[in-house]
């Protein structure tokens, strides 16, 4: 596994940059806007993905280690090769990328070409509880966003054949015990499933 290059930048083409490591020139696949924060002749650093395939080596470039955690997530959904995933990078940032998640905003998911409406909400519905919070303003320091971890939990706890009633009481005695920032939503689940396991 590449996880990060770092060397001059050799050549730029539409979708790939050349950066030379230790003198071998690395072909990496870049979305437009990693690629036009590279420059010619400069030195750059790009956090990397190796795809294997049975005819093809592919290394994906990314601006930073998130997008790639993004790009990486991404794949884990049915239907999303390192392609699509990339094209969705291209158009949002991860940041949008996890809030359309989050709150199932098949809309902004849409305007990625390639994804269709099932494709969205099929994205939505596999990814949305491996997502994480979802951090408000440009710091993340604002919690999660509002009623994003609620309906994420509500809706886990459905899943797991618990019904509507019993996943409320629980999301509302969840909410009683928070004191501070708000843990991610998997740390508040076991909470949850913890508390509904006693009334089963």
């Amino acid at each position: 596994m590449i996880a990060s290059v770092r060397g001059v930048v050799a050549g730029l083409g539409p979708d790939t940059a050349v950066i030379e490591v230790g003198g071998v020139g690395l072909a990496v696949h870049c979305a437009p806007g990693t690629l036009a924060g590279l420059r010619l002749g400069s030195e750059a650093r790009l956090a990397t993905t190796l795809v294997v395939r049975e005819d093809s080596l592919t290394l994906y470039g990314f601006a930073d280690d998130d997008e790639k955690h993004l790009f990486e997530l991404l794949q884990t959904a049915s239907g999303v090769g390192p392609r699509l995933a990339q094209a969705v990078l291209a158009v949002h940032s991860p940041d949008v990328v996890r809030k359309a998640i989050a709150n199932s905003d098949t809309a902004t998911l849409v305007r990625v070409p390639g994804i269709g409406k099932k494709g969205a909400e099929r994205l939505v519905l596999e990814l949305r509880d491996k997502i994480g919070p979802v951090a408000i303003g440009s710091d993340g320091a604002g919690g999660v966003l509002g009623g994003a971890w609620p309906d994420q939990i509500r809706q886990a706890l459905v899943g797991l054949g618990w019904s509507v009633a019993q996943a409320d009481q629980a999301v509302a005695t969840v909410a009683e015990t928070i004191d501070g920032p708000t843990p991610p939503v998997p740390v508040l689940l076991k909470q949850a499933i913890r508390l509904l396991g006693k009334t089963r």
